[in-house]
């Protein structure tokens, strides 16, 4: 029986998607908690990102955000709404998708999904705009796959 050779060396990367998840509760009504607009705790960590990689990122909303005229977006530093446009805070309400600047029913097609490369290991966020998000919840997803040897994507 032939014995199946070490992936590294043959300079071989496994490309399958992966997926990790993070559940983010909002208290924007306590200083410096996830959702106070001024507060130290924005924007706030989603996903840690080390080296290079491609990610579709989603949201679901558990429980009704709560912020009048707050706004929300997900990104990177420096480009805090590349993966999510901005929306308003109080239209992203339980079981609905958010993956664009207006969130939806409970189903949508998964064609409408953006891919995006992220390089050099810049860490995925969100960020609060405009007023405080005082409460809601919402489960952030992500598909992700390598594209450098030390590609990798965790809940931060």
């Amino acid at each position: 029986m032939e014995a199946i050779a070490d992936v590294d060396s043959q300079n071989l990367l496994f490309t399958g998607w992966r997926q990790v998840e993070k559940e983010i509760t909002f208290v924007g009504g306590t200083a410096d908690g996830i959702g106070d607009y001024d507060g130290s705790g924005n924007p706030f960590s989603i996903f840690t990102v080390t080296g290079d990689v491609e990610v579709e990122v989603v949201a679901i909303g558990k429980t009704n955000l709560v912020g009048s005229s707050a706004t929300l977006e997900v990104g990177i530093s420096g480009n805090t709404a590349a993966l999510i446009a901005q929306s308003s805070a109080e239209a992203i309400d339980a079981g609905e998708i958010w993956h664009d600047a207006t969130p939806d029913s409970g189903i949508e097609l998964s064609s409408v999904v953006t891919q995006n490369i992220i390089a050099n290991g810049a860490d995925i966020i969100g960020t609060v705009g405009t007023a405080n998000i005082t409460s809601g919840a919402i489960r952030f997803l992500c598909l992700w796959r390598p594209l450098s040897r030390n590609g990798v994507v965790v809940a931060a």
